[in-house]
């Protein structure tokens, strides 16, 4: 699996959990990267980077013809709102006015979207997604993210390729920390979701399925799902987990009705200040669901994508990383 891209990246998201992990090992490779970041934004401390807002269209327009990218990676989305509005700006129009100006640069290799599973919705517990399979996402943010696939899915004047992770786990993740503080404070706890599957990711092989995307002929004008090439359940990985944290814990097995408790407080919560939660009706949405699954098949397929670390390896490298920055 080729993963080595060479000449200038046009980077989104480079702030965040995966596109920064992306920039380091594009700088680390040799690349040069450019990373696209709002006004009001800090300049990342690695890399070069260029203020622009995405609702800017000539704006971004200038940047592409400037700066002459290889390769655009388009990482940066929104996973908290509080309408679908709050999604459709932070997901859909992005990807709109890129690619316009993705199509006044003909030297472009490639415009890689980060999409997600959740753009095709749940699987069944017996049965996990492929790509021929419909779309039908549960919550805003799939929704929206299926939104952004569509932008690309109908044009053919750009070289575009679409990877949608699984759930993507690993140093400076937000959303699995939980989980670990919790174990290392020493409770483990369920909400009716201990046997219900799901396909994760190592985010480090998350990230070489990105760039392997972007250089294989193969996946021009496709969608790729990535994912461990083990289906685990949420117990399996907390047990994992625990097992790591090195302490006693005690497990909590609670049924899913104080997720549903806490989404409608959150709900109100937002009423108030208008401010995004992470519980709310959308995200309990997604835990409802019975499985969270993905085929694998295509991208070792096309592009030879397989995991290199392995679920307790990943687990062992994450709780190092929080420890070693503070997190725990």
């Amino acid at each position: 699996m080729d993963t080595k891209l060479e000449g200038k990246v046009l980077l989104t998201g480079a702030s965040g959990f995966i596109g920064s992990r992306l920039r380091d090992r594009l700088i680390a490779d040799g690349a040069d990267v450019v990373a696209i970041r709002r006004a009001a934004s800090p300049a990342p401390k690695r890399g070069r980077s260029v203020a622009v807002e995405y609702d800017d269209a000539a704006g971004l327009e200038r940047v592409m013809t400037e700066e002459k990218p290889d390769y655009v990676l388009h990482v940066a989305g929104v996973t908290k709102g509080v309408t679908y509005d709050d999604f459709r700006m932070g997901n859909v129009m992005p990807t709109e006015n890129l690619l316009r100006a993705a199509r006044a640069h003909r030297g472009l290799r490639r415009f890689v979207l980060v999409s997600s599973l959740a753009a095709f919705g749940p699987s069944t517990p017996a049965r996990p997604v492929v790509e021929t399979d419909p779309k039908r996402p549960v919550e805003f943010y799939g929704r929206s993210k299926m939104e952004a696939e569509a932008v690309l899915e109908v044009d053919r004047t750009v070289p575009w390729s679409i990877v949608r992770p699984s759930g993507v786990y690993g140093p400076g993740d937000v959303d699995f920390f939980e989980l670990y503080k919790s174990a290392s404070r020493g409770v483990n706890a369920y909400f009716g979701n201990r046997d219900r599957p799901m396909s994760i990711v190592y985010v480090d092989d998350c990230i070489d399925a990105i760039l392997a995307a972007a250089k294989n002929d193969k996946a021009v004008h496709r969608g790729y799902f990535l994912c461990d090439d083990t289906v685990v359940t949420w117990g399996d990985y907390q047990s994992e987990l625990v097992r790591q944290a090195g302490r006693r814990v005690l497990d909590l097995n609670l049924p899913e009705f104080f997720v549903k408790v806490a989404a409608h407080a959150g709900e109100l919560a937002t009423k108030v200040d208008g401010k995004p939660r992470l519980f709310n009706l959308q995200k309990a949405a997604m835990g409802a669901q019975s499985a969270w699954t993905c085929s694998g098949e295509a991208a070792r397929a096309d592009f030879d994508f397989s995991k290199k670390v392995a679920m307790a390896e990943g687990i062992q490298r994450t709780f190092a990383w929080y420890r070693e920055n503070g997190w725990l």
